[in-house]
């Protein structure tokens, strides 16, 4: 019976490997109407196909890989966080990030540069770091060959601010991005006229008494974008405007994993040498020593989706795709 249930999602797949996050999606129930609005949700571990996941806040992510497309399949049916999920809209799925978040999604390919909100879980395939829909896909262009070797990163201060709103706060105090909250004090500004000093003159026309001047509305970029917090819908960041940035050579690689001592990462070095090129990178962070096992350089997507599951299956479940 699963079998059935399963074959129309492997053979309409938009991409090789969304099979897995198709299977689970469409097993999701309808929400009800208190739900079809969505909520936020961080949400508890879970495992697929034996690798475990641990959704978290993040504001620091960032990260390099590959990413997939998902559309007609699961158009109109609940996403994660009890939206529902429009191909023609711009969201995505992520497999940790709060619901919702917002992120900046760059093809690494073409430079193509756009703002998603992720308000789903996946892909679950082992070798893509986020779903995005298939507008999204076809904004960022590739929604034809299907995957593309991408960054993402979160936008912090959207991201918080929707967090705040759909958790009833009336306030957020952040230091990168100008925070409007509906109910806070507003500063007045008032004049007084003075006695003249001896010798003086009067200028023209008067400042009127005691006047309130209206305030400024806040400066916005695609920086620092305004955010209401309570008191109306979020107002959130540029989604929809595509830009692009200059495009440079990439590799991908397999990464087994990250150690702190040579010795330990030389091990798995040897161990996956079997699998191919194994190699270790050295790399400073936060001015501790790391060694990184990795394989490669691989220069078609479906070769690093075969090496990624063999050194899963050699025991690495932490192992990833990396793009650099």
């Amino acid at each position: 019976m699963w079998v059935l249930l399963l074959a129309p999602f492997l053979l309409s797949s938009c991409a090789e490997t969304e099979f897995v996050a198709h299977a689970a999606k469409q097993m999701q129930s309808e929400p009800s109407s208190a739900t079809a609005r969505g909520e936020y949700k961080v949400g508890n571990p879970y495992q697929i196909r034996g690798v475990w996941y641990y959704p978290k806040v993040d504001y620091d992510y960032r990260e390099t890989g590959i990413a997939s497309w998902y559309g007609p399949n699961f158009h109109g049916r609940p996403t994660a966080n009890g939206e529902r999920f429009d191909m023609n809209a711009l969201s995505a799925a992520h497999r940790t990030l709060p619901l919702p978040s917002f992120v900046q999604v760059t093809n690494l390919e073409n430079g193509r540069r756009l703002v998603l909100r992720v308000n789903d879980r996946g892909p679950f395939a082992h070798g893509r770091i986020i779903d995005v829909s298939r507008r999204a896909a076809e904004m960022l262009g590739f929604k034809i060959q299907g995957t593309a070797r991408v960054r993402v990163s979160i936008l912090a201060a959207e991201s918080r601010a929707v967090a705040a709103r759909m958790q009833g706060e009336s306030q957020v105090v952040m230091a990168d991005a100008p925070i409007a909250v509906d109910g806070m004090p507003k500063d007045s500004v008032s004049s007084e006229s003075l006695p003249l000093p001896p010798g003086g003159i009067a200028a023209p026309s008067a400042t009127p008494n005691r006047s309130v001047l209206p305030q400024p509305a806040p400066a916005r970029s695609r920086a620092e974008p305004t955010v209401t917090v309570s008191g109306g819908p979020v107002e959130g960041p540029p989604v929809g405007l595509v830009s692009t940035v200059p495009v440079q050579p990439t590799q991908m690689f397999v990464q087994a994993g990250a150690y702190g001592l040579f010795e330990n990462a030389n091990r798995v070095r040897m161990r996956l040498s079997r699998l191919g090129s194994a190699f270790i990178s050295h790399v400073l962070v936060n001015d501790r020593d790391m060694y990184r096992v990795r394989l490669g350089p691989v220069t078609e997507v479906a070769r690093a989706d075969a090496m990624l599951e063999r050194v899963i299956q050699a025991g690495f479940n932490d192992a990833r795709i990396l793009v650099e």
